[in-house]
């Protein structure tokens, strides 16, 4: 199967968490579009439910904080009813620097300015989340006989950026998390992969103000849309511990399959 070409999904049953805006939506319609049924998750349960209307009748809206572990234990019941299942859990749910320094591109805060509160609120968004909704799944995933999960990271060197405390230390938690889990789940009929897009994409992450210049640079959030539909589909059956960069998901394809012959 080729980057460009669309996966028939048939059904497959997945959980976006994080689904109503960015790469999450962007996520969530591909796979709606190529066949998929798909729970989308948001804080807000009104926000959750207007985009799965709009994103057509393969798509449901679930209210889910992944901070919490009842609120996730609760929305993952929710999904497995309304889907009669899962087949794939794309761990996306995140929030951005903006929430701790809305300039922090042209502004960069130091690690000490950032306040307990927004370190923690990023954090456990991202990784603490990420472990509380793939801890809940993946057990009934292995219980069911198989299951997918991909974790949404982002590029190393945005890890490690300056000023990007909080958020680039989230990403570079989800990511270990990720390899672990993957080593986990070796052997087991549920496979864990990560991807990313490659780049600053236009998710309204970036802050107000931001030059025309740097905007004109950053990736559509559609970027992550034939990787994921692709991960979801057959042709990805007994992919494990992968980490695939959506903006060069054509290239790595090909280089794959020309592994495989």
């Amino acid at each position: 199967m080729s980057a460009s070409s669309t996966a028939v999904l048939d059904g497959t049953r997945v959980l976006v968490t994080g689904g109503t805006s960015g790469l999450g939506r962007a996520m969530a319609q591909a796979l709606v579009q190529a066949g998929a049924r798909v729970a989308l998750t948001s804080r807000d349960a009104q926000r959750a439910q207007a985009t799965a209307a709009e994103l057509g009748a393969g798509a449901v809206g679930i209210e889910l904080d992944v901070r919490d572990p009842g609120s996730v234990s609760a929305a993952v019941d929710r999904a497995y009813a309304a889907l009669d299942g899962l087949d794939l859990l794309v761990n996306n749910a995140g929030i951005g620097m903006r929430t701790v320094n809305p300039r922090f591109l042209t502004d960069p805060q130091p690690f000490w300015d950032v306040t307990p509160a927004g370190f923690r609120d990023v954090l456990e968004t991202k990784a603490t989340g990420t472990f509380l909704v793939a801890r809940a799944v993946v057990p009934r995933m292995l219980g069911a006989g198989g299951g997918r999960v991909v974790t949404i990271s982002m590029n190393d060197q945005t890890m490690t950026r300056r000023g990007f405390v909080p958020y680039g230390p989230s990403g570079a938690a989800v990511e270990a998390l990720a390899r672990v889990m993957a080593a986990d789940l070796a052997g087991t009929a549920v496979t864990s992969n990560i991807l990313l897009p490659g780049g600053a994409s236009a998710t309204g992450m970036i802050p107000d103000g931001t030059a025309d210049e740097l905007r004109g640079h950053l990736l559509d959030p559609a970027v992550m849309g034939a990787p994921i539909v692709w991960l979801a589909s057959p042709d990805a059956a007994g992919v494990h511990d992968e980490r695939i960069v959506a903006r060069d998901f054509g290239e790595w394809l090909a280089a794959r399959g020309k592994n495989d012959v």
